[in-house]
């Protein structure tokens, strides 16, 4: 038996209408209307959105190119995390007024197999923080540092955009498991007020303000023990000058390249990899599902110690969702970029 509210006739929808070149623009996208009807398959739920992701890694989907995830297809919503309230339920153990984690963002309204949503607690945790510090960028954080990188306590370890919603997190769980230095990069002033004050980063420093690597030795002189990547470039080239023997970089994310239109070149100092018998390991988080309890169990008690401070951005409306992921692209957040929408 289907159960369902009131519904509007359309919902709203952003599409790839067009692959960009280097940096996306306005015109490389489009919202549009579709018609909007409750499930009548059963096993099936309608979710109404109420906040959506907008991550790094989506930039690469939009190009047509083969990868661990398919592209983004043109004229075709585009999707991602979100979370939000079921409004029509034809799925046993979903009833109108659950909320959910699922995959189809970039839309007002959802329908979805419902073995493809995962129900959350709004009394836990706000519901956006299911895409942040207890979703995925979490989850990222969590097993890039402790599992790819081996953190041990007395580790130094370095964060390269370190006020985002992944390095903000990865420079904190450090500092509470032990780090002996924890030091952050990000682009602005600000940000490196809020890395050293608010966060607990022992150093911290702007990289737009010269050369990476001696911002990097001034403020880890004695070099680092694990590197946290999510920039790639200039920032891994210089981390790789500062690993000590044995170092380990979790490379996690190339941001800094993402809309590049010829390829970047390589480390040019790769070669410290042999002689300091460095481990550079790539990482996907869908590799790291089995350690969502123990993540969960430890971060949920961190956050409510105090121990750990989450920060997001957030951007009302659906229609402002394609100029907060183009501010992500900028920099222009601190912790985890949300798009919330409006009732």
């Amino acid at each position: 038996m289907t159960e369902t509210v009131a519904l509007p006739a359309v919902s709203r929808e952003w599409h790839l209408v067009r692959r960009p070149q280097g940096w996306p623009t306005a015109e490389d996208f489009a919202l549009r209307e579709v018609p909007l009807a409750a499930p009548t398959e059963s096993g099936r739920i309608l979710v109404r959105n109420l906040h959506m992701s907008v991550d790094p890694y989506m930039r690469g989907r939009m190009n047509d190119v083969k990868s661990y995830i398919p592209p983004f297809q043109l004229d075709r919503p585009m999707d991602g995390g979100a979370v939000g309230e079921v409004v029509a339920s034809t799925a046993e153990g979903f009833e109108v007024g659950d909320h959910v984690l699922h995959g189809l963002g970039w839309r007002e309204y959802a329908e979805l197999d419902a073995k493809g949503a995962t129900k959350v607690d709004g009394s836990l945790a706000p519901l956006s923080y299911y895409l942040g510090v207890l979703g995925m960028p979490g989850l990222t954080a969590y097993a890039g540092l402790f599992e790819t990188a081996s953190f041990k306590e007395g580790d130094a370890v370095f964060v390269s955009g370190a006020a985002g919603a992944v390095g903000s997190l990865v420079g904190q769980f450090a500092r509470i498991k032990g780090a002996s230095r924890v030091i952050g990069s990000a682009g602005s002033e600000d940000k490196v007020k809020t890395l050293t004050g608010k966060y607990g980063f022992d150093a911290a420093f702007n990289y737009k303000n010269g050369p990476v690597a001696p911002q990097l030795k001034e403020a880890a002189p004695e070099g680092i023990d694990v590197y946290f990547d999510n920039v790639g470039g200039e920032h891994l080239e210089a981390a790789i000058g500062a690993l000590n023997v044995h170092g380990r970089a979790t490379l996690c994310g190339a941001i800094s390249q993402y809309n590049d239109t010829t390829p970047a070149p390589g480390p040019r100092n790769l070669a410290l990899a042999i002689v300091k018998l460095l481990r550079l390991q790539g990482m996907r988080v869908s590799e790291y599902y089995g350690l969502q309890q123990q993540f969960v169990k430890d971060v949920s008690g961190w956050l409510r110690s105090g121990e750990l401070s989450y920060d997001e951005t957030v951007v009302e409306g659906v229609d402002n969702a394609v100029d907060a992921f183009l501010g992500m692209l900028r920099g222009e957040n601190t912790g985890k970029m949300i798009v919330s929408f409006t009732r």
